[in-house]
């Protein structure tokens, strides 16, 4: 008896005539077929899961977007409303009052006068650009936030940095008053470039130029009108 061993092909019907010969395998031999439900390696999903898995991906990947954002913008605000009214106030005060306080120092040898009139510099500085931030802009078009915060600390910092090179001259030697003022300018205007370094992206060498060049300009209209 001939038994028909070719694969089934929809396209192509059996001979009707074989039929009684095929062999059909028997209980045992269909147990050991790796069936879906006893392959080790198969898992029922159904689409309801499936679903649902789907779902709690894109929720999680959602929140980890909107948590990134709120980060960002928290970033954004702290640069624009903290860090950039301390820079502001710190390049006016470290810049601005070196001229006054250097050219009394040159010009009257006096270092008790020349810290009255730094701190009386340092302290106009202050007021003035406490005012000239907090009116310039009242932070609803720019998002720069509150007009008096920011005000408070760009004058604050103007002041600081001002009075910084003109404690000094509460030493009575002149030489050594004018040493420890340079010392203490050089921190300031390096401690400049640094923020604008970190938060601004400029780099070392350009920021140290850029601050340092402006001081040097201060510095010898300074110089040329104590020794006028």
């Amino acid at each position: 008896m001939t038994t028909y061993t070719s694969p089934w092909n929809p396209r192509k019907q059996p001979d009707v005539s074989t039929l009684n010969s095929w062999q059909l395998p028997d209980q045992g031999e269909i147990e050991q077929l790796p069936f879906p439900a006893q392959s080790e390696n198969w898992q029922l999903v159904s689409p309801r899961v499936t679903e649902e898995r789907v779902a709690a991906v894109n929720v999680q990947h959602t929140e980890l977007v909107l948590e990134q954002e709120k980060k960002e913008e928290a970033e954004k605000n702290f640069l624009l409303q903290v860090i950039q009214p301390s820079l502001v106030g710190l390049m006016d005060g470290s810049v601005s009052t070196l001229a006054p306080i250097f050219a009394v120092a040159f010009a009257t040898h006096q270092p008790f006068t020349t810290f009255l009139v730094g701190m009386a510099s340092s302290l106009g500085a202050g007021i003035s650009m406490a005012f000239s931030e907090a009116l310039s802009d009242d932070g609803d078009l720019t998002g720069r936030g509150n007009p008096l915060v920011r005000g408070g600390i760009t004058g604050l910092m103007t002041f600081l940095s001002g009075a910084g090179h003109a404690l000094p001259f509460l030493i009575a030697d002149l030489q050594l008053a004018l040493l420890v003022a340079y010392v203490v300018v050089a921190v300031e205007l390096f401690v400049i470039a640094a923020i604008r370094h970190k938060f601004f992206g400029t780099s070392w060498w350009l920021s140290i130029v850029q601050v340092v060049g402006g001081g040097a300009l201060v510095f010898v209209a300074a110089l040329l009108l104590g020794s006028a």
